[in-house]
């Protein structure tokens, strides 16, 4: 062979063993691909955690994450031989709600000097207050002023109303009655909501929730008119949670029970009044018509809301029969108990 060949030969040779340089655009090799698969796969902890890394057929990978909270438990352990129901009738509220909230333990052993309060009322629609339909503002100014009385440093009132919240806290007197009694009133803007996690709910495991007001609160009250419903039966104390929700909360009236009994889950307050001042015994849960209107005369407070609902659907609207069907759906998730003539009760004629 001659010397020009010889060098032809290894330069042939030289140039097979060199990785060719790629030009804009084009598509590396197979072989240069699968080295760098498995570079990756190495970096990433094997080729389980690549298939994860390269797999997102929903496009989900690229979202920013929503953060997540979960609510306290607000409740506080009874006193020795307190009642589970305080039943108060008369016409003076101030005193038969210290009488019902005297039953159940007293004011001052549930709210403590310094405690940020958060009462949350019925104020889903926009009603006059003798309709029956939301809560009596009455009531509630009685409520907020005795929970001054004990020593809250601050006290808010909130709820995310149905129909429109000015008009809703405007015709029911709920907005005059809270700054009258010195409290803040917290209505529903779009950055008021934040993702509420509900572990071992049914239809709310995670579901936006109106948080604003709750920053910084130790203490929950929730007060609630008894009420007609059209599809569950009865509104009373632990359907008026259903207003601290947002989202397309409607959706939840196909399955009015297991979504009720979620808010049993949701929601452990430091206690309740079921207000039947007035009731609301057909037509609702809107109302309308005086004629629907029965005076109550009677305020109960609880630290049991499914039996308080219990005893407002037996005694109050003076249904019989089976009870609502989310009252045992509570009762089976261990939420409270809708048998209110074995719990602890006392009941009073005040005022």
């Amino acid at each position: 062979m001659s010397d020009e060949q010889q060098f032809r030969t290894e330069r042939r040779k030289e140039n097979a063993a060199a990785p060719r340089e790629r030009l804009p655009g084009e598509w590396p090799t197979r072989r240069e691909f699968i080295k760098r698969v498995g570079a990756f796969a190495l970096a990433a902890g094997g080729t389980a955690a690549l298939w994860k890394a390269l797999r997102d057929p929903e496009g989900e990978r690229g979202k920013p994450q929503e953060p997540v909270f979960r609510l306290k438990n607000y409740r506080v352990a009874p006193p020795t031989g307190a009642k589970v129901l305080g039943v108060a009738r008369g016409s003076r509220y101030d005193l038969m709600l210290k009488m019902a909230i005297g039953a159940i333990g007293g004011i001052e052993h549930f709210i403590r000097p310094g405690d940020v309060v958060l009462i949350k009322p019925n104020v889903a629609f926009d009603r006059a207050p003798k309709l029956g339909a939301t809560t009596n503002p009455e009531v509630l100014g009685a409520l907020i002023r005795l929970v001054r009385e004990a020593g809250a440093s601050e006290i808010r009132v909130a709820d995310n109303p149905i129909e429109s919240p000015e008009n809703c806290f405007a015709k029911t007197g709920i907005a005059d009655a809270t700054h009258q009694a010195g409290a803040k009133l917290y209505m529903p803007t779009p950055a008021s909501f934040e993702m509420l996690e509900v572990p071992g709910a049914k239809l709310i495991a995670r579901w936006p929730f109106f948080y604003r007001p709750f920053r910084g609160v130790e203490k929950v009250i929730g007060i609630a008119p008894i009420k007609d419903h059209n599809l569950c039966h009865a509104s009373m104390t632990t359907k008026n949670w259903y207003g601290l929700l947002g989202g397309r909360r409607n959706q939840f009236h196909q399955d009015i029970h297991n979504i009720v009994a979620d808010l049993a889950l949701m929601m452990a307050p430091t206690f309740v009044v079921l207000d039947a001042s007035r009731v609301l015994l057909k037509n609702g849960p809107t109302g309308g018509d005086l004629s629907d209107v029965m005076e109550g005369h009677t305020l109960i407070a609880a630290t049991d809301q499914i039996a308080a609902d219990a005893f407002g659907f037996s005694e109050i609207l003076a249904r019989k029969g089976d009870l609502p069907q989310y009252l045992y759906h509570a009762r089976d998730r261990g939420l409270g108990n809708p048998d209110w003539r074995s719990v602890a009760i006392k009941e009073e004629q005040v005022g």
